[in-house]
């Protein structure tokens, strides 16, 4: 299963690659058996990942100490509840879980726009193949998810007893889903910036996924607080761990787009600042997931020193360059209809 489960990654990121290619090469050349190509990798991607995690959680069950993630956070002694959300205690159990959920976002995305939003979709395609091909790169070569054990151990390590919580089965899975769930909206609105087609139609598009990243980011946020409060008795919102403030900041700029979108849709207006929004937005979802792998912060949350650090360093860096660039690139067609009647 290991090996399945090691070969289905490496897969996934081939995959990936190909449809990002494949979207854009098929959009150029007006070619479009290429983009729905494109869009089936996409869905061959989710399918791997899929089998990758089936792999690492039979890993985790069967207590597979062959495996070097298993045996750091398992042990014979751990009850079977905790032995599954250990597939998201560490750094690449929750790759995994990230790269998977985009992947089943992705497939959804690709089936409710099957016959909708064909000029935005080679656009979205790339955008969400980029992402999932960071995420591979990370599972493969930086972290690898199936990496072995010199010598096989008797036992593991285990648990670490903060995360032995009720908590642990619901806060982090809904971060992750709000987090994930914002890149559905911002390849959108790329796809929107790229294509020039920067009218409403993205943001009817993903209205919904919007309020739905942004409930179980709302969601996930307050379990966080409530077991950070049970378990380190920690007070308000400020003296919280820095991770924990940096998943509240997109939420933050997620309630502000939800409600400005409206203003967009009835006048006309705050185009530029929507597209900054969004950015921003999932840009701060890497951003907090930079932080608790990059080591430079000292957090229960953070996994400690890596190289992952490294990669998002770069990718965080290259995300704001190039979407900051084609919002300027943009700006002469985000200009307003209509202006405010008063401040007020």
């Amino acid at each position: 299963m290991n090996e399945i489960g090691e070969y289905s990654l490496l897969l996934s990121l081939g995959f990936s690659v190909y449809a990002a290619a494949a979207a854009i090469w098929g959009e150029r050349a007006g070619v479009k058996s290429m983009i729905k190509s494109a869009e089936f990798a996409l869905v061959a991607v989710f399918a791997l990942m899929t089998l990758a995690s089936a792999a690492l959680l039979h890993a985790l069950y069967w207590n597979d100490f062959s495996l070097e993630y298993v045996y750091s956070y398992t042990n014979r002694d751990l009850g079977p509840v905790y032995r599954l959300t250990a597939f998201w205690a560490g750094q690449k159990g929750s790759l995994l879980l990230w790269g998977w959920m985009l992947g089943l976002f992705s497939v959804i995305v690709v089936w409710q726009n099957r016959n909708v939003n064909r000029a935005l979709m080679p656009y979205v395609v790339f955008i969400l193949a980029i992402v999932l091909g960071f995420f591979g790169l990370l599972m493969t070569a930086a972290s690898p998810v199936f990496e072995r054990m010199p010598v096989l151990p008797p036992d593991g390590h285990g648990l670490n007893p903060m995360l032995q919580n009720p908590g642990m089965i619901f806060h982090p899975p809904s971060l992750y889903v709000g987090f994930v769930g914002f890149t559905i909206p911002f390849a959108f609105a790329m796809a929107a910036l790229l294509s020039g087609q920067l009218g409403d139609i993205w943001i009817r598009t993903t209205r919904r996924w919007t309020i739905f990243s942004w409930l179980f980011l709302t969601f996930g946020n307050m379990l966080g607080a409530n077991w950070a409060y049970v378990e380190l008795g920690w007070g308000g919102y400020w003296a919280w761990d820095p991770v924990e403030n940096a998943s509240f900041m997109p939420w933050l700029t997620g309630t502000a787009f939800l409600h400005s979108v409206m203003i967009q849709e009835k006048k006309d207006m705050l185009k530029t600042w929507n597209m900054a929004l969004v950015t921003l937005t999932f840009i701060l979802t890497v951003f907090g997931t930079f932080l608790t792998r990059s080591g430079l912060i000292s957090s229960v949350h953070s996994f400690g020193e890596s190289t992952v650090g490294t990669y998002f360093g770069f990718f965080l860096v290259a995300a704001i360059f190039l979407s900051t660039a084609v919002i300027i690139i943009r700006l002469p067609l985000l200009k307003s209809s209509n202006t405010l009647d008063s401040m007020l």
